[in-house]
């Protein structure tokens, strides 16, 4: 059962889009196998002036990526380090067990935008985005596309449902 603010920030999520001219982003999770998220940070003068997400995946990552916006924006680096899955969680009204690791995708990239700001700010090159997992399977698991989330045969090239190239994206 989702707490009436899950649902809330779901259904109307905050801080939605992408800042072109961001000075962090951090990305976590996997685009073909689960949730996907990205945080965007415009920070001026240590301070999180503005803060946007990109999230594919269930109405619990939404909502975690739409809370964690509401309670970083505005704050001072120094504090946007110690916001937690936990406290992301408990801003929530909780989560159910099985929807707990999207808090921690919320908490992880946030932290990585942090990072990514904070090579930027020292001169070195933003770090190229990497996936955490591999997309793999059990023998015994179904394949979905990761664009419409129909059942695909594992190594196609292509999705009939939505017309998505999967070529490069599935393994």
């Amino acid at each position: 059962m989702y707490s009436k603010t899950v649902m809330d920030h779901f259904r109307n999520p905050r801080n939605v889009g992408v800042i072109e001219d961001a000075n962090g982003v951090g990305e976590v999770g996997n685009p073909l196998c689960g949730d996907m998220m990205t945080i965007y940070l415009k920070i001026t003068d240590d301070v999180i002036d503005d803060i946007k997400f990109q999230t594919f995946g269930c109405g619990s990552a939404i909502a975690v990526s739409s809370m964690l916006t509401e309670i970083a924006k505005g704050k001072p680096i120094s504090e946007a380090k110690k916001i937690t899955n936990k406290e992301v969680a408990n801003a929530l009204e909780g989560l159910p067990k099985n929807k707990l690791h999207c808090s921690n995708l919320g908490a992880d990239a946030l932290q990585l935008a942090i990072k990514d700001y904070e090579a930027r700010k020292e001169g070195k090159a933003p770090a190229e985005i990497k996936r955490k997992e591999a997309h793999e399977h059990n023998p015994d698991e179904k394949c979905y596309c990761p664009y419409c989330d129909i059942e695909i045969q594992e190594e196609a090239p292509f999705c009939k449902a939505c017309q998505s190239d999967l070529v490069e994206d599935h393994h």
